[in-house]
């Protein structure tokens, strides 16, 4: 059984905005603070579900979206493997949020200021206060980052060997 290009970008987009709303409520419920990082993942979580309603949406352009959602999601890993460092090895690192602001620390500021409810940033990098099976946050982040672009690949695989069928002719 094939699942629809549309399918699946719609999947991918509503596991995105529940990795987002999960990590929201787990915050909330636990009175956890976040940190820049952990913002900064939250909105490239949106932003993977925004690449994945335009995949859905406009599914002749599915290769740019597949592509752009790869790329936000390999981001999304480095922030997230990152903030796995400087909380598994703090003392090796400087902590976020200390000295002049760098770019992710403006943009995570400038939505905290429109939005703070979901994108004040008030906590600490080098915080693990929520473990599931001993790995903190972060580390999880970096595995659903992980899946998200094993999935733009198999996305970008998909559509490139669809196009080759197409190309060659029948004997």
């Amino acid at each position: 059984m094939r699942v629809s290009l549309r399918a699946c970008f719609g999947l991918l987009a509503l596991a995105a905005i529940g990795l987002t709303l999960a990590g929201w409520w787990i915050g909330e419920w636990m009175k956890l603070q976040p940190c820049p990082l952990c913002i900064f993942q939250r909105l490239l979580y949106l932003l993977i579900a925004f690449l994945a309603l335009a995949g859905m949406l406009m599914p002749a352009w599915s290769r740019l979206w597949a592509l752009l959602l790869g790329l936000t999601a390999a981001g999304g890993l480095a922030t997230a493997a990152y903030q796995s460092w400087l909380q598994y090895l703090p003392d090796a690192s400087m902590e976020c949020g200390l000295g002049d602001p760098t770019l992710i620390e403006r943009i995570v500021d400038w939505f905290g200021l429109r939005w703070p409810a979901l994108f004040m940033a008030t906590g600490f990098c080098t915080s693990k206060d929520w473990l599931f099976l001993g790995l903190s946050m972060a580390v999880w982040s970096a595995l659903c980052f992980l899946a998200f672009l094993v999935a733009a690949g198999v996305l970008l695989a998909r559509r490139a060997s669809a196009s080759l069928r197409i190309a060659q002719p029948e004997h």
